[in-house]
This record gives C-alpha cells, structure tokens and sequence, in this order.
C-alpha cells in the first residue's frame, strides 16, 4: 500500500524519491509547464519543508529558490535589456535570445546535474544563486 509520501521511486537513502521529484518538477519548469512547474514544487516545498529528511529538504529547498531567483533574473534582465535598448531595435533582439539561451541553457544543465545528483542520494548546491548547502551525516540505506 501506497502513502502520500510515495512517490514511487524506490528509495536507498532516505528522501530521495521526493528530491528526484523536487529536480525533476525543477526540470519541468524550464522545459515543458512553466509556471505550473514551479506552482507544483513550491506547494511540495511549503508541505515538506518541516517534515521531510534532510536529503528531500535540501533538494526542495535548492530547486524552489533556484527557480525563483532563476526567474526573477530572467524576467529582470529580459526587462532591463527592453527598457535599455528598446524593443525595436535589432540589437536588443540579439541581446534578449543570446541572454535567454545563456542563462536558460545554464539552468536546464544545472537543473540535471541536480537530478543526477537526487538519484545518487547526494546533496547538492546550485552556484550562485542556490542557497548554502546543509551537510548531511551519512546516511544508512532504507530497503
């Protein structure tokens, strides 16, 4: 029998398939449902934050901020480029794709090596804008 808790994936370390599911809801969110990508992570987020092992909180943690700062920064530098050089001119146009393809390309990238690292049941910080890294102890393996 199944809990609400499973989320199908079995699990070595404790947490980790609500971490394979916070990075992949991270993945989802730049690629295929953005927006309701990122809805689905932060109501995972605000119910597992308090209650969920230490590997799932940080991948939660990591995923939500990152796609929020990740956003703010595109919707920002997207903006700024448009105010700055207008939308008319060809050069914003070369700015905005080169900036978006940038940033975006680096995210779904980082957003992988998340997931890689969930489903090994290691930890990880995205750089920069990720928030710090908790330091796990060692985990026991769950069957």
């Amino acid at each position: 029998m199944s809990s609400e808790d499973d989320f199908g994936i079995p699990e070595e370390h404790a947490g980790q398939g609500l971490a394979i599911a916070a990075e992949a809801l991270f993945l989802l969110n730049l690629l295929v449902i953005p927006g309701l990508g990122f809805l689905i992570l932060a109501a995972l987020w605000l119910k597992h934050r308090d209650s969920a092992p230490p590997l799932a909180v940080q991948h939660l943690k990591q995923a939500t901020y990152v796609s929020f700062w990740g956003g703010l920064l595109i919707v920002g530098a997207i903006s700024l480029i448009v105010a700055t050089l207008g939308v008319h001119s060809e050069w914003s146009w070369v700015a905005l794709i080169l900036y978006f393809t940038c940033i975006h390309s680096t995210l779904v990238l980082l957003g992988m090596f998340a997931l890689i690292k969930a489903m090994s049941g290691q930890v990880w910080r995205y750089p920069l804008i990720g928030p710090a890294a908790v330091h796990l102890p060692k985990q026991a393996k769950t069957k």
